[in-house]
């Protein structure tokens, strides 16, 4: 039994806990604010109860890519999505923050988890593209349920991460019923 390679990698979560402070923007049905580990746990969950859609998929990778997305945010915290397009070092910085949370991982462990969010980043396979697709979506719904302030801009909603929601058939289905939500919610607003 290799005891550095086991106090490496629970020192590795113990660092990975502060995602359960990492506030995101979302609110919850109760109105607080959601955690990056709240977030991630209902993507991996949305994933889980989809799977059955999309049967080509490797899901184990799925949900490793799931679990891996936000895991940069632990260090610096998280851009709230109606910000991301001016932070242009967002997934650089993500990736620095991702270097230096796994630096205590022994080399297997450490190299797993930085291909799984390269992989993630580049959205170059169908286990990527479909979480970031769901990670869209997982949002989306979040901003639809949670309890917001009056002045929360569900517009955002409309064309928020469409080019990823659009790849595929579920998606652009699971879009269209997360939409016509927003849209209820936009008119409700304006009938105030």
């Amino acid at each position: 039994m290799d005891i550095a390679l086991i106090e490496g990698r629970l020192e590795f979560l113990r660092a990975a806990e502060r995602l359960k402070d990492v506030l995101r923007s979302a609110r919850t049905s109760a109105g607080r604010a959601e955690s990056t580990a709240e977030h991630s746990w209902r993507l991996c969950l949305m994933a889980m109860v989809f799977a059955d859609q999309l049967p080509e998929l490797d899901w184990l990778k799925v949900l490793k890519l799931c679990i891996v997305h936000d895991l940069g945010e632990a260090l610096h915290g998280d851009i709230p999505a109606t910000e991301q397009a001016a932070s242009a070092d967002k997934s650089k910085q993500e990736r620095q923050d991702l270097l230096a949370l796994t630096s205590v991982l022994d080399a297997s462990a450490r190299d797993g988890i930085l291909s799984l969010w390269d992989e993630y980043e580049a959205a170059a396979t169908p286990e990527a593209k479909a979480v970031k697709a769901l990670d869209k979506l997982e949002t989306l719904l979040q901003h639809n349920q949670g309890s917001n302030p009056p002045d929360f801009d569900y517009g955002f909603n409309l064309g928020y991460g469409r080019r990823h929601t659009d790849s595929h058939a579920l998606f652009r289905a699971m879009r269209e019923l997360i939409d016509e939500d927003t849209r209820t919610h936009i008119c409700g607003r304006k009938q105030r």
